[in-house]
This record gives C-alpha cells, sequence and structure tokens, in this order.
C-alpha cells in the first residue's frame, strides 16, 4: 500500500485519507438512534427510501399505495390486500471515485482530484462507522477498479489505497479513458443490488447525456448522493489580459479582458449548476456541491445542516 503523506494539495497521501475518519465524527453524515440525518446509516434517512425488505399483507386501507397491492391474495380472497414494507436497517454503500486528468486541476487551496479522494474517504468512514457495507469503484484516467461492498476496513482501505495509486498516476499529460464516467455508471448498474446508497464523486463538468441517461437508470433501483466537483476557474476567468493554453498539441488564447467571453464563459458554468439540479430533482437525490475554494468539512456542515423553515 502507498503510505506517503502528501499535503500539499497536489497529491493526497494514503495516510491523510486514513486519518480524516477522525473527522468523520464532526459530521452527522449518517444517522443515529436519536437523530435523523441526510444519509442512510444503521437507522432511517430523509432520503427517498429504496432499501425495503417486505413485511406482511393486510388488507388494503384508504391510502395505501395501489401499487403494492397483492393481486394474488386479492383474486384468492375476493378481497382488496396490499404488501407491507420496512426500510433496511442497513443497505451496500457504492462510492464512485473520479480520478481523471479533468480533475488533476486547482487554482486554489488543492487539486480536485485531492478533493474527491478526500470526500470519498469521509463518507466511506462515516458509513464504515454505522456498520455499512462500504466499496466502490475508482475510474477515470485508468480501467475502473472495483471494490465489492463489505462491513470490513480492510475493504475500506482497499478502495482508499486504490484511490492513492490512481492520483499518484495523474499528470498533465495522461489521457483519460473515453467515456469514463459512463463506463463506471454502466458497471456500478451491473453489480449492485436494488436499494444501494450511490455516492457520486465526479468533475462537474463530466454529466454528459451519456452519463445523465446512465444515472437515471441507476437512479431506477438505487439512491443517489451527487457530489459534483469544480474549481472557482470553471465558473469564472479573471481579467488576467491574454492567456494561452496548450494540451496535446493544440494551442488555444484567449482575451480575458474581453467582458463578452467572460460572460459567456459565466454562463457555461451556470448551465452546468443548473443541469444537476434539474437532474438532482428528477432523480429525487440530494446534491451536494463541492468547490477547491472551500475546506471539505466546512462545506459539508454548511450544506446538511437543517434550514430553518420560515412562518407567516
Amino acid at each position: 500500500m502507498h503510505t506517503l503523506a502528501v499535503a500539499d494539495g497536489i497529491r493526497v497521501g494514503l495516510g491523510e485519507l486514513i486519518e480524516i475518519r477522525h473527522r468523520a465524527r464532526e459530521l452527522q453524515l449518517f444517522s443515529s438512534a436519536a437523530r435523523r440525518s441526510a444519509l442512510l446509516g444503521a437507522h432511517h434517512s430523509r432520503l427517498r427510501g429504496r432499501g425495503v425488505d417486505f413485511d406482511q399483507v393486510r388488507v388494503y386501507q384508504a391510502g395505501d399505495d395501489v401499487r403494492n397491492i397483492d393481486w394474488r391474495v386479492t383474486a384468492r380472497t375476493l378481497e382488496p390486500h396490499t404488501k407491507l414494507f420496512h426500510e433496511e436497517r442497513e443497505r451496500p454503500i457504492f462510492i464512485l471515485a473520479e480520478q481523471s486528468r479533468q480533475l488533476f486541476f486547482g487554482s486554489s487551496r488543492l487539486f480536485k482530484s485531492v478533493l474527491a479522494a478526500q470526500a470519498a474517504a469521509l463518507i466511506g468512514w462515516a458509513a464504515l462507522e454505522h456498520n455499512d457495507r462500504v466499496g466502490g469503484l475508482v475510474f477515470g484516467s485508468s480501467a475502473p477498479h472495483e471494490i465489492k461492498p463489505r462491513r470490513s476496513k480492510q475493504s475500506l482501505l482497499q478502495l482508499l489505497n486504490r484511490l492513492v495509486r490512481a492520483n499518484h498516476a495523474l499528470h498533465g499529460e495522461l489521457p483519460d479513458e473515453p467515456d469514463s464516467f459512463g463506463q463506471a455508471l454502466r458497471r456500478t448498474r451491473e453489480v449492485l443490488r436494488p436499494g444501494s446508497l450511490v455516492v457520486v464523486l465526479c468533475d462537474e463538468r463530466a454529466l454528459s447525456d451519456t452519463a445523465e441517461r446512465q444515472l437515471l437508470l441507476l437512479g431506477r433501483h438505487s439512491e443517489l448522493l451527487l457530489l459534483p466537483l469544480s474549481d472557482p476557474l470553471d465558473h469564472a476567468l479573471p481579467a488576467a489580459g491574454l492567456l494561452r493554453f496548450s494540451q496535446d498539441g493544440a494551442q488555444l488564447e484567449l482575451d480575458t479582458h474581453d467582458s463578452g467571453l467572460r460572460q459567456a464563459y459565466r454562463s457555461l458554468g451556470q448551465a452546468r449548476q443548473a443541469r444537476w439540479e434539474r437532474l438532482a430533482e428528477r432523480l429525487g437525490s440530494l446534491l451536494l456541491p463541492l468547490s477547491t475554494q472551500f475546506e471539505l468539512i466546512e462545506q459539508l456542515r454548511e450544506r446538511l445542516q437543517p434550514r430553518p423553515v420560515w412562518r407567516p
């Protein structure tokens, strides 16, 4: 295993991802017996309940969901009966974490690739603390590597080690696997049981038409927690004069003193954010955008704290 303790914001070390387990206790990521929270742990969650087990059949009562009518029992007894379910006490949590050249960038506190690894570790430790099975898949610039969900520290350490290896392999000239996000989503659909919770950590710009279709299909049988990652420069260009960019032999020049160019660039960033918001609404999923501009724990604490209800 990699044991480098890198803390420069460009690379991530396994020691850093292990130590973050202590900080997971600062957030109520998963529910406890006395308090509900945003993510599903050993008890109920405010995410919509897809993880349910069959409990019993009883006579239909006004207000019951007609989709749960047991037609066989109804036909046999000539009286409407409905199926009852109870929420699972635990479920597999599958962390889908990107480590690609797209994420190998940051203009603020750290690179997006480091932020993705930190968030994956934080959620993994929190899930393990509440006796959930944890696994995941790392995708991006190398072939995706899957860790089967288990209620085991060793399983989480395998995932974190895979994250570190993928992170340390990133560099500016590394080619990304074509449609790596879509492939990872398809693989996730193949291996996960219905009712799992899928945590999606990817570049905000990764939401292509193909990826969106795969997320909608995945959302039919699993719950999704969406954490798109961005950097301030993804949303706005500074008025810094002429900027020159080069990649794979291609070159680009941008005059950032052009206010029209800056506005068009800002509009593209706003459109990406709006697309994620529309998708989360369609899925009924929790959306927690993360930025390299702010500290991870503080961002999550701000986004997860209950909002006051205004009353006239």
